[in-house]
């Protein structure tokens, strides 16, 4: 059992907890059991998933994170990183860190023949900033709102509009 802040959460079975589709677009045909938002709640500081990916399909948008750290091991099938300019080849067993702040672009896709699973771990930081770099946008969590991407184009000076 795991306590927070003199709470007990119970475990829980990963077949309770139901598959959520995530993408709206075509591409991106990610489905997910979020298993810590399952057992802890939507504030618990750390996500724990387990993610199926079909063949040929792509998790997210190519990303990183200013505060959070991510983790993923390959459960069953594989994958490709895309990790920066470079493309590495991952299988079962393999795993992959990005550390916070690492101002290097990843994304994954599955090359392999059949659906591709994996255990996520990464942190759940309400002040996050994360950075798309093939769309130039940036979402900031610390804003609160649903509205917090951003197109980094329309960057300005700290003194614009304060004359």
């Amino acid at each position: 059992m795991t306590e927070d802040s003199g709470r007990t959460f119970a475990p829980i079975s990963i077949n309770d907890v139901p598959w959520t589709e995530w993408s709206d677009v075509p591409r991106f045909g990610i489905r997910y059991k979020h298993l810590s938002l399952a057992a802890l709640g939507e504030d618990y500081r750390i996500g724990v998933a387990i993610e199926e990916l079909p063949p040929g399909m792509q998790t997210a948008p190519t990303h990183y994170h200013i505060f959070e750290e991510e983790h993923l091991y390959v459960l069953e099938g594989s994958l490709t990183l895309r990790l920066g300019d470079g493309r590495h080849t991952m299988k079962t067993g393999d795993y992959v860190c990005f550390p916070a702040g690492r101002k290097v672009g990843h994304s994954f896709i599955n090359s392999g023949p059949g659906p591709c699973r994996t255990l996520m771990i990464g942190q759940r930081n309400p002040n996050e900033v994360c950075v798309y770099p093939d769309s130039n946008k940036l979402a900031v969590d610390a804003l609160r709102t649903r509205q917090n991407i951003f197109d980094m184009a329309g960057i300005r000076n700290y003194w614009d509009g304060e004359a």
